[in-house]
């Protein structure tokens, strides 16, 4: 069955014209009135909904019975990034959210490409949150992981308050295993990862003075969203 994100509030029994990229879709598959969808918000659960009237530009559909079906990750894993440049951004945007990132968290850093600022850096959120939820209608997730605003390496470290478990990618000298580092699967996890070329050394020595936990990968060096995905399979469980 179809599925579609659907920012606020859904209710059954109610009636709703669908946002525009939905509508869009639903044109798109030749759904006609009578077709069943789903729907879900992203704040747990999803809903059937049934096509009512198909317009040239819009599509209102009436929401059914809420089934609370929850496809998540059993172990948080938050991911904060040195945003790798352009469409590789995006591609780990999207496939971070199929693999359950909990929550994403771009970064600009000292070996950072990308420079983000301003209404540039809004207008990025508010793309890379659209792939979120799109990825979560291709996936099955009914929770939409949150995009947070672009910060500056050295601020986010300043003034954000972090889990217990934190954990940097680092390639510095006295790492341990990602493994054996991993928090009990109801805990969250926080992992802390470079752009291309990694962390500067000031940075690393910067996030372990913060409490995080320097760990490894293996001994080869991998690609900077290849790096984050993978320590995401291997802690979200």
């Amino acid at each position: 069955m179809p599925r579609f994100h659907v920012p606020g509030a859904l209710q059954a029994g109610h009636t709703l014209d669908l946002p525009q990229s939905a509508a869009r879709h639903v044109q798109v598959l030749r759904l006609q009135p009578g077709d069943d969808i789903t729907l879900f918000n992203g704040e747990g659960g999803e809903w059937r909904a049934t096509v009512e009237r198909m317009g040239r530009s819009d599509v209102l559909v009436t929401v059914k019975e809420h089934a609370a079906l929850e496809r998540e990750a059993p172990r948080a894993v938050h991911l904060a990034l040195g945003m790798p440049a352009n469409e590789r951004m995006d591609w780990l945007v999207e496939k971070a959210t199929e693999l359950g990132v909990a929550s994403i968290q771009p970064l600009m850093t000292a070996h950072a490409v990308l420079r983000l600022t301003g209404e540039r850096a809004d207008k990025k959120r508010a793309h890379w949150e659209a792939i979120a939820a799109a990825a979560c209608e291709q996936c099955g997730r009914n929770r939409v992981p949150e995009v947070h605003p672009v910060m500056p390496f050295s601020k986010w470290l300043e003034q954000s308050s972090f889990a217990p478990h934190r954990l940097v990618l680092s390639l510095a000298e006295g790492t341990r295993p990602l493994a054996q580092a991993a928090a009990p699967v109801d805990e969250g996890v926080l992992v802390l990862s470079g752009p291309e070329g990694g962390l500067s050394r000031e940075e690393d020595q910067q996030a372990r003075a913060a409490g995080f936990a320097a760990v490894t990968l293996g001994t080869r060096v991998l690609r900077a969203e290849t790096a984050a995905l993978a320590a995401l399979v291997l802690l979200a469980g």
